[in-house]
């Protein structure tokens, strides 16, 4: 799978120790920032990850900053993403089977690693269930178009 992975300077050991596992289980990883421990903006690789999945570049991407927040509030912002604030296993499956997630947010900060993998590996196995899920989906999308997502049956 290609998997884009990103976030700031707080997510920066975290997303060079899944980037190198990703790899390891023959993902296709791009990282897309940061690219050093220096201090930097969220919203700068939350822009590249969610532009890559948003654009086919990658199936999945995954965000790690210091709480999630930032970038999953960030990465929202384009159209066609649905990042999800994930905290463990449970909340990493319902955010793939329930709103089919495609971009996950991670915090570097109150996870640790062993969690991370652990979520990224439910994420990556999890499908999304469709059914009445893909209702609610398609009102996101068209929230994303400025219309009211009540106007959307079946």
């Amino acid at each position: 799978m290609k998997i884009a992975l990103g976030g700031d300077h707080r997510g920066f050991d975290a997303i060079a120790r899944v980037a190198e596992r990703l790899r390891s289980e023959g993902h296709e990883v791009a990282t897309l920032g940061p690219h050093t421990r220096e201090p930097s903006d969220y919203p700068d690789a939350s822009w590249a990850v969610a532009q890559a999945v948003a654009t086919g570049a990658a199936q999945m991407g995954v965000l790690i900053d210091g709480t999630g927040l930032g970038t999953s509030i960030a990465a929202n912002k384009v159209r066609g993403i649905r990042a999800a604030l994930v905290h463990d296993e449970i909340t990493a499956e319902m955010s793939r089977t329930h709103n089919d997630a495609n971009v996950i947010c991670l915090s570097a900060d109150l996870l640790g690693m062993a969690l991370i993998f652990k979520i990224i590996d439910s994420c990556l196995k999890t499908p999304f269930s469709d059914g009445r899920h893909n209702r609610r989906v398609r009102k996101i999308a068209a929230m994303e178009q400025g219309l009211d997502p009540s106007t959307i049956r079946e």
